[in-house]
């Protein structure tokens, strides 16, 4: 029998519990300003799942949503403020934070929307301008 492999994440406080389950569909850095001023940092880890692997197993009722736009619904908690999840409903995925899950063996691949990056990372991964083309960008890459 195979299993996925689950890891389990928390807000800032424990109150609101999730649990993913096997692979992400991409991991690396976000550097629009979108990201940065939720996450009141220059560059926002992510790491993207299919909503069916994303499931909150303590504190649902206990979830704060706000959106600036229809494409991203971002989730907090409503005891802490602590920041949990992005959903992208037009691109069928969940931003799971990957500072949010614990024992993650975050493997970052890209960064994205890099053109508007106040933090230079010289980390030899690619920078594309904003998204992969198979998630409605560009697909451009930028000089690092």
């Amino acid at each position: 029998m195979v299993t996925d492999k689950a890891y389990a994440g928390t807000c800032f406080c424990g109150a609101v519990e999730l649990t993913v389950t096997g692979e992400p569909e991409a991991m690396g850095y976000c550097h629009c300003e979108s990201c940065r001023h939720w996450s009141a940092g220059p560059v926002n880890a992510f790491t993207l799942w299919k909503p069916d692997a994303v499931r909150i197993t303590r504190g649902a009722d206990n979830i704060g949503t706000y959106n600036k736009t229809p494409r991203s619904y971002r989730k907090w908690c409503k005891t802490c403020g602590g920041h949990i999840c992005t959903e992208h409903p037009g691109m069928g995925l969940t931003d799971v934070y990957a500072a949010v899950l614990r024992d993650f063996p975050y493997d970052p691949g890209l960064h994205v929307h890099y053109r508007e990056a106040v933090l230079r990372v010289h980390d030899g991964l690619p920078k594309l301008k904003d998204v992969p083309a198979e998630m409605g960008g560009s697909g451009e890459t930028v000089a690092e």
